[in-house]
């Protein structure tokens, strides 16, 4: 089968319109930043993804694509329920793909990751995400954590399956993305150590959803 591959493709700007990790939102008019429902502060904004027409198996044009934004709160660490994707320490928002601005950043909190990087797409014919991840590798000589996640396909679940139901219509919704924790400490994402992240979307809806295993 083939697997979409998220790849590093090294430091962009924090308002790059391109799949990230990292940097600061693009939003619509009325955004407010997401707060954890636990300790009341600002989420952090960990990714950028693109969601419309996965079966593209790659990056879609800005213009036609939804953007899913990842919030996740890191102000008290394990003690949000963070990795829930219902107990209101993270939020998936999904967005349109055109008419966003720069979201204006919380004063206080741990809101930013300290470095953004792009993501590329690459379509890999494997058994599994995890040999895809090895077999890219092996052919970009780079190391196997340059590979960020993946995008659409079917996720590689470290626990069971944990798929949202969405909260308008009550159906299952669509798998987006998988999430590895990061390449180094600068683009870590707090997923448990070692752990994944999940997002998910209803694109009818308008809703998205986020977790995280380890």
């Amino acid at each position: 089968m083939t697997i979409t591959l998220m790849t590093y493709a090294g430091p962009v700007d924090d308002h790059a319109p391109m799949p990230r990790i990292g940097g600061v939102p693009l939003v619509p008019a009325g955004f407010e930043w997401p707060q954890c429902a636990a300790c009341s502060g600002p989420m952090q904004f960990l990714a950028r993804l693109l969601v419309s027409d996965l079966s593209a198996q790659g990056s879609v044009p800005e213009a036609s694509a939804g953007v899913l934004s990842v919030f996740m709160c890191q102000n008290d660490p394990g003690l949000c329920d963070e990795w829930d994707p219902g107990a209101g320490g993270n939020r998936a928002l999904l967005f349109p793909g055109v008419g966003l601005t720069v979201a204006p950043v919380p004063a206080e909190g741990e809101t930013l990751l300290p470095e953004t990087c792009g993501i590329d797409c690459t379509v890999i014919d494997a058994a599994a995400y995890s040999e895809a991840r090895i077999l890219w590798a092996q052919a970009h000589g780079s190391p196997v954590r340059d590979v960020l996640g993946q995008l659409g396909g079917v996720p590689s679940w470290l626990q069971h399956d944990e798929t949202p139901t969405c909260p308008a219509c009550g159906q299952p919704m669509n798998f987006v993305a998988q999430l590895e924790e990061g390449r180094d400490h600068q683009t870590t994402m707090n997923f448990g150590g070692g752990g994944c992240g999940y997002a998910f979307a209803c694109s009818p809806c308008g809703e998205g959803s986020f977790l995280w295993q380890c």
